[in-house]
């Protein structure tokens, strides 16, 4: 399990419009690297509106936000274009950038056991290393909270 203060695991995927992403590319920024479940669902919706809204206050603070979910390259563009989201979502659909960051687990679903992405978001500094987790994230008023936070 990752904790504060670890070397943040490199990322290699597919953006919304297809191009190679690498997190080592960012290195020298902040990152706020939020992990959600599934495009265009009410709770991620919520939350990556809330991080566009709050995008600016972000830039001032010198750090880069970054979705990531298990969806298609695909499915990420047409929720980018729906939203109006001004940053890059990532597609994890081998789910290795969630089972690096530790946040592909077992839920329960009305009752029922699934595997899925466990809501969570990572504040990597511009060294590379994890500055802040947030795990189990409530979607609403997050994005306000990790602003703040920063």
């Amino acid at each position: 399990m990752l904790k504060e203060g670890d070397q943040a695991p490199d990322i290699h995927l597919r953006t919304d419009s297809g191009e190679e992403f690498q997190l080592a590319d960012l290195k020298g920024k902040r990152l706020v690297l939020y992990f959600y479940p599934k495009a265009d669902t009410p709770g991620c919706t919520t939350e990556a509106c809330e991080f566009r809204d709050g995008i600016q206050g972000f830039g001032k603070k010198g750090a880069v936000v970054v979705g990531i979910s298990p969806d298609k390259p695909s499915a990420q563009a047409k929720f980018k274009t729906k939203y109006g989201l001004p940053f890059a979502l990532l597609a994890d659909e081998e789910k290795a950038a969630a089972n690096a960051y530790g946040v592909w687990k077992e839920k329960n679903m009305y009752g029922k056991k699934v595997m899925g992405i466990e809501r969570t978001t990572f504040v990597i500094g511009p060294d590379g290393k994890i500055e802040k987790i947030y795990g189990k994230v409530k979607a609403k008023g997050h994005a306000a909270e990790v602003l703040e936070n920063l």
